[in-house]
């Protein structure tokens, strides 16, 4: 093994939460060692599917059905994976992990940059109707934190990556700090109209999304050019590459790693802080520790709790400040894959779409809002989506003909379609875990991870609620043909891991504090999803990076101070 030069903080991770700890710590003037497991990805030159043309996509975008069996059986099933993106992800051959996919999908990027390359971008403040949730209603322990302690950062974020949304005023999904808003097409407004005018308790707005509609911080705004999970070398949506990266570069401060994979964080009982971080080689797997001062841990919730777990020693047997013994347990993620879709037929059959709008429509919260909803669940969930014209790829598809009338009919595109996905959430439970195999190891000689996860009751009712609502908006909407679609998606399908490592007031039921901190090991943070003690039902990515420059602040404040 050898040992590496002192820095002042070892952040492990690449993501939307390392890039954001690299970023502020540089910054504040701390010499930073950034460690990733993936390959090195350089912003705009290694994004080799971004503009491929339909026909020079292999095999027509077909999927290569044994390479995919063989090395990607879990990433396969994602909707941004395929042959223009296959080289951003985790191959599941080489990384395995122990459930199948009806079990629990965990997608995994395997590059520098991580998910931020690959994300849907959706970006929405929690509140207090979130935060509150827990203690409210007694499921979960209390968030040792309300809105107005991290409002001021959800700004400070904001005003740096650039968000495009519509200012709104509603309390349980505060605004944000906004670019100019994406434009809703022709059946969105309608359906907007026509929605609140048969609701009162529900509207729609156009979409929130990490990508700049005007020029910012030396990045192109978004010329709606395609599917923006290919890479975007304008830097129009928020990524690592396109954003955090190059202002830690900048500081002169940082130091990135690739291909190194954190073993664990290794512990001294005499200081009782974290001496630093084992790491192996992933292509000599030869062995390093790297001692810091700070260790952010930003790998992914499920990837930083496996470091985690395996960081054993004679004062923490069972995984890194687990005195609680909450490291692994309250595993959640967001319902998926339910929701409704009608057809407009003779409405605006004139107009058509220009250019690809990389966001859709956005109908918050309505359930549980008040307590005033009678509904046999708590909680709530939003809806997702948008209208579009049936394709005339899915036309020639299911019609039957052939010959020169039947091209001339596949000209023109099909009715208009209006389609609702709900994200439902999902509560806190215990038994929802990950534990480390000892006996299963991979090809570094780290424990396997097994997953045990199922929604419960109150999940399904939600998806219950969100395909009857979505049903009814869209018949009160005027939409003809409506039919529902209920997935039976398995945990990991909405990509919005949260839990296992949850903040909390009391040491003895909670991994970390108020500041994203370790309870028992005070210069460790962890500030990914793993950090999460309930799941609201927005999209989380905008808190997590809002947590992570929070807790750097705190940090930096708390070395300078000896306090750790």
């Amino acid at each position: 093994m050898n040992n590496n030069t002192q820095f002042d903080a070892i952040v492990v991770g690449s993501g939307v939460t390392g890039g954001w700890a690299a970023k502020e710590l540089t910054e504040k003037g701390l010499k930073v060692l950034m460690l990733d497991r993936g390959r090195m990805v350089e912003h705009g030159k290694d994004y080799k599917g971004e503009h491929m043309a339909p026909w020079d996509v292999p095999f027509r975008g077909k999927p290569i059905r044994d390479l995919y069996e063989k090395d990607y059986r879990i990433q396969q099933s994602q909707y941004a994976f395929g042959e223009t993106t296959r080289h951003f992800y985790n191959n599941d051959r080489l990384n395995p992990y122990l459930n199948d996919a009806k079990e629990f999908l965990w997608y995994r990027a395997g590059v520098v940059g991580g998910k931020s390359l690959l994300w849907g971008r959706q970006v929405y403040r929690w509140s207090d109707l979130d935060f509150e949730a827990n203690k409210k209603d007694g499921h979960g322990i209390d968030w040792p934190i309300r809105y107005k302690d991290i409002a001021p950062w959800y700004s400070y974020v904001e005003k740096y990556i650039g968000v495009s949304g519509q200012t709104e005023n509603l309390p349980q999904l505060p605004d944000s700090e906004f670019l100019p808003p994406m434009e809703m097409n022709c059946v969105e407004k309608d359906f907007k109209q026509r929605l609140e005018s048969n609701y009162d308790d529900r509207m729609m707005t156009i979409g929130r999304v990490a990508i700049i509609t005007k020029p910012h911080n030396n990045r192109a705004p978004c010329h709606y050019c395609g599917p923006c999970h290919r890479g975007c070398s304008a830097g129009a949506y928020f990524s690592t590459q396109s954003s955090t990266l190059p202002a830690a570069r900048a500081t002169g401060n940082l130091t990135l790693l690739s291909d190194c994979v954190a073993e664990s964080v290794e512990y001294d009982p005499e200081t009782k802080r974290a001496s630093g971080v084992r790491v192996i080689d992933a292509n000599t797997l030869e062995k390093t520790e790297y001692s810091a001062k700070l260790v952010f841990l930003c790998a992914s919730t499920l990837a930083t709790t496996q470091i985690l777990m395996n960081s054993k020693s004679e004062s923490f047997r069972n995984g890194l400040g687990n005195r609680s013994g909450a490291l692994g347990h309250y595993l959640m993620d967001h319902t998926y894959a339910s929701g409704a879709v009608g057809i407009f037929p003779g409405l605006h059959d004139d107009k058509v779409e220009l250019g690809n709008r990389p966001n859709g429509i956005y109908i918050p919260r309505f359930r549980n809002v008040s307590d005033q909803d009678d509904v046999d669940f708590v909680r709530g969930y939003n809806y997702q989506g948008g209208a579009m014209r049936a394709g005339v790829t899915g036309q020639a598809m299911s019609t039957p003909g052939f010959g020169k009338d039947f091209k001339e009919s596949l000209r023109k595109p099909g009715p208009w379609l209006m389609y609702l996905g709900g994200f439902g959430e999902c509560l806190p439970y215990k038994k929802n875990r990950m534990e480390l195999v000892e006996k299963e190891k991979d090809r570094y000689g780290i424990p396997q991870i097994k997953f045990h996860f199922e929604f419960q009751e109150n999940e399904h009712k939600i998806n219950q609620d969100i395909v009857t609502q979505g049903e009814e908006m869209l018949r009160k909407a005027g939409a003809q043909h409506v039919s529902s679609f209920q997935g039976n998606m398995p945990g990991g399908a909405a990509i919005h891991e949260m839990g296992t490592a949850r903040m909390g007031h009391d040491p003895k039921e909670s991994v970390l504090n108020k500041w994203n901190q370790m309870h028992d090991v005070p210069n460790v943070f962890v500030t990914d999803g793993a950090c999460m003690t309930s799941g609201s039902c927005v999209n989380p990515s905008l808190t997590f990076m809002a947590l992570t420059a929070r807790a750097v602040d705190y940090a930096v404040d708390q070395l300078s101070s000896g306090a750790i």
